[in-house]
């Protein structure tokens, strides 16, 4: 145990001294190994380990939060005691004595990063290098990155709750720069999982992807500019659930719905997408990227239907901002680390199969533009405007996928969009990222089937079509 159960309750009891209504600790102790390769050279190591607590008190829906890395039972004490003094009430809450400690089992792994030695690490990055170096002479450059982490957590509240979890994660991001006559074009590719490394032995090929990234840059090396208008845009799946991940699902956490700072606040069980899209943010998949056992208040983590059948049925809701909304939490507090205070956020977040197939989304469009691949972009969560970059784009014509193009960019509302998906495909996949808002950064999976939405506005330096 990160720390003795008795010293864990007296922390609680002390921020409950002075009249808060609820008191939390969080532990943390992490252990992360992140390797940087450039043109095949191991450029930067980094190793770092980890230990933290944060005190969290609220009373109504005011709170405090305060962390240390210091394990001293004086100072941890010291820092409830200080966190109290926001407080004053005559009213006592008297604390929930603690449950048996529960101990997370799902999202098991099979090989610890921790024993996997840096040697092997280096050799399988090297393997992405070659691949998308000899990909094609117009490979100017590959950058290959290698993240994993090993955190434990330990959670317990005034009410009860006493939680602990081991969490593993690994990502590999693979980068590749074609240039030719002064033209440059990336190309970037990633695995993640909430797996060992046996998910690179087992469940992915760090060569094909590290080609697909050189095939991407390749591709968009020698497209022609994208022509501008609005008109039709098929978006492809996994990575391309960024949208929705951007542009809609952070306006429906409660961060900003308990603020009435969303353009979904008050749309419970009414119509906000078309009645073909389903929507869910899922915390249980089997170590999936965004996986966990319990969120980071505690509590277990869900499976959430966020809008079903085009009807908006659920926003992702943490603990304290439940006090400030006629919702239940809904498992949805997340943070960085033990330095942040949790807030609602999303895990797993994807728009469900629809009927259609590829090819009939395809065959259906006279003429559009293919969004193979996302790159990123910028949203404006309190009106759910955005402006995301393609990676990787193609022009659709008569049925089919035509030249490829470059340099365009998708503007739209993430709220008006849902409204103008006119078809749902049948092939789900999901990607991998990192998520930034105000609890700090967290991995998180988006995704979706390959969808089309029946106009938006197309950024391109080509004139209009």
């Amino acid at each position: 145990m990160l720390l003795k159960k008795e010293l864990i309750e007296s922390i609680l009891d002390t921020g409950l001294a002075t009249g808060a209504d609820f008191s939390e600790v969080f532990i943390e102790e992490k252990n992360a190994e992140s390797i940087q390769m450039i043109g095949g050279r191991v450029e930067k190591v980094t190793g770092t380990k980890v230990f933290g607590v944060g005190v969290r008190l609220a009373l109504g829906n005011q709170s405090v939060y305060g962390y240390t890395n210091n394990q001293n039972p004086e100072v941890l004490l010291k820092l409830a005691k200080d966190l109290s003094a926001s407080f004053s009430n005559d009213t006592l809450t008297k604390r929930v004595s603690l449950s048996e400690l529960e101990v997370g089992k799902k999202h098991q792994v099979k090989i610890n990063p921790k024993e996997v030695s840096l040697e092997t690490k280096v050799s399988m990055m090297k393997k992405a290098n070659q691949a998308a170096k000899e990909y094609d002479e117009v490979i100017q450059q590959v950058s290959v990155r290698l993240t994993d982490n090993v955190q434990e957590v330990l959670i317990a509240n005034s009410e009860g709750r006493f939680v602990t979890e081991n969490r593993v994660r690994t990502i590999l991001y693979v980068q590749a720069i074609a240039g030719k006559d002064g033209i440059m074009q990336t190309g970037m590719e990633s695995l993640g999982s909430g797996k060992g490394y046996e998910y690179y032995n087992e469940d992915v090929d760090v060569v094909e992807t590290a080609k697909s990234a050189a095939r991407i840059a390749k591709k968009m090396l020698f497209a022609e500019e994208c022509p501008s208008g609005n008109y039709p845009v098929i978006i492809n799946n996994k990575f391309g659930g960024v949208i929705f991940h951007e542009a809609c699902g952070h306006s429906l956490e409660a961060t900003s719905v308990a603020k009435n700072a969303s353009v979904f606040c008050g749309k419970l069980n009414t119509q906000v997408a078309t009645p073909i899209v389903t929507a869910i943010d899922d915390g249980t998949i089997e170590n999936g990227w965004g996986s966990a056992n319990f969120d980071d208040e505690g509590y277990p983590q869900q499976r959430r239907v966020l809008i079903e059948k085009g009807i908006l049925k659920s926003y992702m809701v943490d603990k304290l901002n439940s006090r400030r909304m006629d919702h239940q939490p809904t498992g949805s507090s997340r943070r960085e680390s033990y330095k942040f205070a949790p807030t609602s956020r999303m895990s797993n977040t994807f728009i469900d199969n629809g009927d259609s197939t590829f090819d009939e989304i395809i065959e259906a469009t006279e003429y559009g533009l293919y969004a193979a691949k996302l790159g990123g972009g910028s949203v404006n969560p309190g009106n759910g405007d955005f402006n995301f970059t393609v990676m990787e784009g193609y022009i659709v014509r008569d049925g089919k996928i035509c030249e490829p193009v470059r340099g365009a960019s998708l503007v739209g509302n993430g709220a008006e969009i849902l409204h103008k998906i006119d078809m749902v495909g049948n092939n789900l996949d999901r990607g991998r990222g990192m998520c930034g808002s105000v609890s700090g950064s967290i991995p998180a999976d988006v995704g979706q089937p390959t969808l089309r939405v029946s106009s938006i506005t197309v950024g391109g330096k080509k004139g209009a079509k």
